[in-house]
């Protein structure tokens, strides 16, 4: 093993996918991308609003059960599993309610699986078996946050990160320790905006909240933590924390190791937030890049080592012979 490639959120972009294995030397053997000498580390986030969500959920879960590949849950891989369960007991609830926004998200998914629900069902059973978290002898990987506290509460009763129904369904109530991890593992951490401020994000939705990153050393206003493309309206940036604020923040230090995440919609070039932290989601459904990062053994990060394909407007299909068989 020469070292790992990290992909980050792929977001149904199937056909770009393949084009960024390829440019990283992977070659497809008896249906699986395989590389003499490195394995794939995807960051979650495979399916929902890209066209090809199939193919690229259907070439990660072959290299995974291959050997060739490992993963990490994401938070659309989660919303799926509770947006496809009802609540155990009287109520029979969804775990997460058909909400027309919560519809409007899974749309694509549902619609490219419509007929091949036995190919769906069997892809929510592999979900859950995904861990929420990776943690090698020289790196880390999570969706959107490394929070050592909620990961050792994890880790008393899922050694391995991987969760099951009881939790799943624990998950969903907020006053829950299982909200508590899956949100900030899989979400990340979000400050509430002043009760007169929304903003409008460039997907559409108007937010209340703000997203915000965990490597700031004592932080003092908003513009110190904030870690989205939207920017915060007027001179919000300068509005200083509080203490009730400053104490929902996680932080992940200099000195720990490599640390590699999703998530967060960052655009332009690929470029390092910290030395020791890698963001790998650029947009690539919204026309941006599919990005990985070449790891081979490096305790401090580089920039060179990013790899990255942009992704067309249309996501044109490659050609014969990359196409791999789904059904």
């Amino acid at each position: 093993m020469d070292g790992y490639d990290l992909i980050g959120d792929v977001h149904g972009c199937g056909a770009t996918l393949v084009s960024l294995l390829e440019r990283l030397g992977y070659r497809q053997r008896d249906g699986v991308y395989c590389h003499p000498r490195r394995q794939v580390i995807f960051l979650g986030d495979l399916i929902d609003r890209g066209p090809r969500v199939r193919l690229a959920v259907t070439i990660a879960k072959r290299m995974v059960e291959a050997g060739e590949a490992f993963i990490v849950m994401g938070n659309h891989e989660f919303n799926a599993l509770t947006y496809s369960r009802r609540e155990q007991g009287g109520s029979h609830r969804w775990l997460r309610a058909h909400t027309p926004r919560h519809n409007r998200v899974i749309k694509e998914t549902l619609e490219q699986y419509r007929q091949h629900p036995g190919e769906w069902l069997e892809v929510l059973d592999w979900f859950m078996r995904l861990p929420l978290f990776l943690e090698f002898d020289d790196f880390r990987v999570v969706h959107a946050c490394w929070d050592q506290a909620l990961i050792e509460r994890l880790r008393r009763d899922y050694p391995d990160g991987r969760i099951d129904d009881d939790f799943l369904e624990r998950s969903v109530n907020p006053h829950s320790d299982a909200f508590a991890i899956i949100d900030r593992l899989t979400r990340g951490s979000q400050l509430r905006l002043p009760p007169d401020v929304e903003v409008r994000s460039s997907d559409g939705i108007i937010r209340r909240s703000f997203r915000t990153h965990f490597w700031a050393h004592r932080p003092l206003t908003y513009g110190d933590v904030i870690f989205q493309p939207d920017n915060l309206p007027g001179d919000l940036e300068w509005r200083e924390l509080s203490d009730k604020e400053r104490a929902q923040l996680s932080y992940y230090g200099p000195t720990e190791p490599p640390l590699f995440i999703g998530h967060y919609w960052c655009a332009g070039i690929p470029a390092l937030p910290a030395p020791n932290i890698a963001c790998l989601d650029y947009s690539a459904v919204k026309h941006g890049h599919l990005v990985a990062y070449r790891w081979s053994g490096e305790t401090r990060l580089n920039a060179d080592h990013f790899e990255w394909v942009s992704v067309p407007k249309a996501e044109r299909a490659r050609p014969q012979p990359w196409e791999i068989e789904l059904d």
